[in-house]
């Protein structure tokens, strides 16, 4: 039989936000990868996979999830995590990765999905979905995502400052990612497009670290780094108005 590769979302951080089928998924893999930094701590995903699966069906695999200037030690990280899944997959046949939000956006499974594929022959890679920051944001602070033709656009901030302001100037509602070691950049675009009045963000949501603040009272302190903002749409007309 083909091994199967499962990436799992488990959500933003709130062990009672993973789908059912994410739970299923992760009960009945022999194998639960966990991603861990160098730095060995307890991540988000990690801790909330212990919540649904026995710790002795879990396995920690190191990630370079923070290298972004050292291409050749990133490279050499992901080699290392792939190569270790693949053995896991050999010996086993079903494995879990689980991943913070959804496995398709901006998920570490991707790249790991990619390198195992190589490893493996034959190799079936599933995904089961994810609650996404976004909508645990939206959900808990009271913003509305999209009404009727508005579009939406998600940027990750590591990219830049200036791909946030682009987005600002458009119609719809902007979410960014990841913006907390550039929120004196993030706060002065919000202030620029003239978006600050609506906009929310928040870090550790679901957790007891939880913050969720205006965006108004952003004062360039650095933010977690995996802090998330909601700018919505610019709306006139009452209700309906963008149908």
């Amino acid at each position: 039989m083909s091994s199967r590769l499962i990436g799992v979302g488990v959500g933003p951080g709130d062990p009672e936000l993973v789908t059912v089928k994410g739970v299923g998924a992760l009960r009945a893999a022999d194998v639960v990868v966990v991603p861990v930094m160098d730095t060995g701590e307890r991540g988000r995903a990690e801790a909330t996979v212990l919540h649904y699966a026995p710790a002795e069906k879990v396995v920690r695999v190191v990630f370079a999830l923070n290298e972004r200037s050292d291409r050749a030690r990133r490279e050499a990280a992901w080699d290392e995590a792939g190569e270790r899944v693949a053995a896991l997959l050999r010996e086993h046949g079903s494995v879990a990765f689980a991943t913070i939000g959804d496995p398709n956006v901006y998920s570490t499974f991707t790249y790991l999905a990619q390198t195992v594929a190589e490893l493996v022959p034959g190799l079936v890679v599933e995904t089961v979905p994810g609650i996404t920051a976004m909508q645990d944001l939206a959900a808990r602070s009271g913003a509305v995502l999209t009404e009727g033709t508005e579009p939406l656009t998600l940027v990750p901030v590591t990219a830049g400052a200036a791909v946030l302001k682009d987005a600002l100037e458009g119609p719809g509602t902007v979410v960014a990612y990841k913006f907390g070691r550039q929120a004196r950049e993030v706060a002065r675009a919000l202030r620029d497009s003239g978006r600050i009045e609506d906009a929310v963000w928040g870090s550790a949501l679901g957790l007891p670290e939880e913050s969720i603040r205006p965006a108004g009272e952003l004062d360039g302190a650095p933010l977690p780094y995996l802090s998330t903002l909601i700018a919505p749409a610019r709306r006139e007309g009452g209700r309906g108005g963008k149908l």
